[in-house]
């Protein structure tokens, strides 16, 4: 793999890691819209189309929300991330992988898989599925 092809994908990482931290933990709407393309294509089942529907979609979940980030591989013009999304206003929190295309510097497409964390008492594996702690619902 050639040195310019390295540096595109850890390039793709930090982009989604500072577009996902600035629009889910920051809520800073203005400079996500530099990170997401005004073309954005959706194609999660739970958010409206485009980006106004992200962006109506964050706006609308309680400030609590926050996102981690976990482990991100990029392929290309893809990159995937596992993280978990807590304070959401649902009983659990969502572990989600999130893939992303990525086109001229912006995020251009969307993908995720979806599923409830598990507590240590639902997890058959004896593992958290997110970090090295299991979640504490009230």
């Amino acid at each position: 793999m050639s040195q310019i092809e390295l540096n595109k994908k850890e390039k793709n990482k930090e982009l989604v890691l500072e577009a996902f931290n600035t629009l889910f933990n920051q809520r800073d709407y203005i400079t996500a819209e530099h990170y997401w393309s005004p073309k954005y294509i959706q194609h999660s089942a739970h958010i409206p189309p485009g980006r106004e529907g992200l962006f109506n979609l964050v706006n609308s979940i309680p400030p609590t929300l926050k996102y981690e980030p976990g482990t991100i591989v990029a392929d290309g013009d893809f990159v995937m991330v596992h993280g978990r999304y807590s304070g959401l206003g649902q009983p659990v929190n969502w572990i989600i992988v999130d893939i992303l295309r990525i086109e001229d510097g912006t995020l251009v497409e969307h993908w995720d898989v979806i599923q409830d964390e598990a507590t240590a008492e639902q997890s058959k594996s004896g593992l958290p599925m997110f970090g090295d702690k299991f979640p504490a619902y009230r």
